[in-house]
């Protein structure tokens, strides 16, 4: 009989969310299967956070990505695809990485949109080989049930972040630090 301890649970959960981060739901299809995700992720934000609406019509584009599995156990990692959109259409598509290393463990997954709010942040961020989000990401932040706010600081950054349906086993997001690099689906 096999015993289940707590660290052999932690570790198949965690090996097991790794290999599901692999495939990441997205990938496989294409252009296609990016664009629907796209599109459901952005009609549930515009739902559930009726304030992105603005924030996307004051925009100059949006990054979405609509699926980012983020794992760690000690080290970690995070994974996604999405395309960017200008004026409603898709006109490229990227991927979101990042690696950590220290006190972790746990996954989850989530979705987030890059409002770009300049013409010369969404040309910087397309000119670029690979673009890594910084500490000048700011971020609009769902501090009040259903209500996003986006402070008058945070409306005049270049580029405004909105993380949203988490879930999973590990506490936070953050963006800082993922490098999104244009890809061909």
């Amino acid at each position: 009989m096999t015993h289940l301890t707590r660290r052999t649970f932690a570790l198949g959960a965690v090996a097991g969310t790794s290999l599901a981060a692999c495939g990441n739901g997205i990938g496989g299809n294409g252009a296609s299967t990016i664009d629907a995700r796209v599109g459901s992720t952005v009609n549930f934000m515009f739902d559930r956070y009726p304030g992105t609406r603005d924030l996307a019509g004051k925009s100059a584009g949006m990054l979405v990505m609509p699926l980012v599995t983020e794992v760690g156990l000690g080290l970690g990692g995070s994974f996604g695809r999405g395309a960017l959109q200008v004026g409603g259409s898709t006109v490229d598509y990227y991927s979101a990485a990042s690696g950590s290393a220290g006190l972790q463990i746990g996954a989850q997954q989530y979705s987030h949109v890059l409002f770009f709010m300049t013409q010369n942040a969404l040309i910087d961020f397309r000119q670029s080989q690979g673009w890594a989000a910084g500490a000048d990401l700011e971020y609009a932040i769902n501090d009040q049930g259903e209500t996003l706010r986006a402070e008058t600081t945070t409306s005049l950054a270049p580029v405004i972040a909105v993380v949203f349906a988490q879930a999973g086993l590990r506490v936070g997001a953050t963006l800082e630090g993922t490098k999104y690099t244009r890809i061909i689906p």
